[in-house]
């Protein structure tokens, strides 16, 4: 069984260029999965990656961002 990478809505705020506001109110439309672990909310890996593939051209996701 694989794991998949979950972020918390800081990290997918910054991947995503979304603001957590609207990732709150696109789990809240259910246009975004989710997994809430006590007061925690985290974002699967793929969830983010379909939510780019939609509303966005594909952009892949780089867990090691260089310095620029």
């Amino acid at each position: 069984m694989s794991l998949e990478r979950q972020y918390r809505l800081a990290e997918a705020e910054k991947l995503s260029g979304y603001s957590v506001a609207a990732l709150r109110k696109k789990i809240a439309r259910r246009e975004l999965g989710y997994r809430k672990t006590g007061r925690i909310i985290t974002v699967g890996e793929s969830d983010l990656a379909r939510l780019l593939g939609e509303h966005r051209p594909p952009v892949s996701i780089d867990r090691n961002p260089s310095a620029a």
